[in-house]
């Protein structure tokens, strides 16, 4: 799974083009969240088997949740969204200093306006927290 990455996309339209390639936007991903080698998010172990026709690692050793993707433990894991319609939101929104509406997000990227609202809120909190990764811990609500 080694593949060079082309060059950033300027605008919306070399976005788009830039991550229709599915395996663009894997290893895009798996630059993002493994910066040194894939690892498997439960254990932690090194140099887990890439499963290519599923998209998915399984870690070496025997224990419970050994298959993962690239989607697992980030604010993509529950969405059935592909990573392309992901990674164009979040160059949209990067890209747009008076910020981007559900409406305008659902017009530019061809999904509902409910899935853009879902987005959005994902990768704003993604760039509050400076990661990808989900939040953990204990979360505090009011009634």
């Amino acid at each position: 799974m080694e593949l060079d990455l082309p060059p950033e996309p300027k605008t919306l339209v070399e976005a788009i083009r830039h991550f229709a390639d599915p395996d663009v936007s894997l290893l895009t991903m798996v630059k993002l969240r493994w910066p040194n080698g894939v690892r498997c998010p439960t254990c932690g172990h090194a140099n887990p088997r890439f499963i290519r026709t599923r998209s998915v690692w399984e870690c070496r050793l025997k224990h419970v949740k050994r298959r993962f993707s690239a989607k697992t433990g980030t604010i993509f894991e529950d969405s059935p969204l592909p990573l392309d319609k992901w990674f164009t939101a979040i160059w949209l929104i990067s890209n747009c200093k008076n910020g981007v509406s559900s409406y305008e997000l659902h017009r530019a990227i061809g999904i509902t306006q409910k899935s853009a609202w879902f987005m959005l809120h994902r990768i704003r909190l993604a760039m509050e927290t400076g990661s990808i990764e989900k939040a953990d811990g204990t979360a505090e609500a009011d009634e």
